[in-house]
């Protein structure tokens, strides 16, 4: 491996350590309804976005509350001795995309049937490490 190739490869490193992300797949909520509560807290700081989310009373709230703890246990996981307090975590990435969807049908008048599609998502919420910018004045 080349010098230039090794510095860029230690550089990607160091800046994949700050980050951590958790991934939920198949929820069986519509993302419509997921991106609403995901929304609520795309560039939150960590505390205040678990505040948010507890006090939210939608019901795909409690999973992206899972979801935000389970990467902050990825975060402390990577980070070992860090605490989060001392670091500025915010969610730096939120994203709903839609799964599967099941297809099933409903008994409608005159004999047909109306077809019914139960949509489900895949939430990913990626963690980094806020960098405090100072304003020069």
């Amino acid at each position: 491996m080349g010098a230039r190739k090794k510095i860029s490869a230690e550089k990607r490193k160091e800046a994949k350590k700050s980050k951590s992300m958790a991934v939920l797949n198949d929820c069986p909520t519509s993302p419509r309804k997921m991106r609403l509560v995901v929304d609520l807290i795309r560039g939150v700081e960590v505390n205040k976005a678990l505040g948010i989310l507890k006090f939210s009373s939608k019901e795909a709230a409690k999973r992206v509350e899972k979801l935000l703890l389970s990467a902050i246990a990825n975060w402390q996981a990577k980070n070992g001795g860090q605490r989060i307090e001392d670091t500025n975590l915010v969610v730096k990435e939120a994203f709903v995309d839609s799964a599967r969807m099941l297809k099933r049908l409903r008994p409608a008048p005159q004999g047909r049937g109306y077809r019914v599609r139960k949509r489900s998502n895949h939430v990913t919420l990626v963690l980094d490490s806020a960098v405090l910018q100072e304003n020069s004045n």
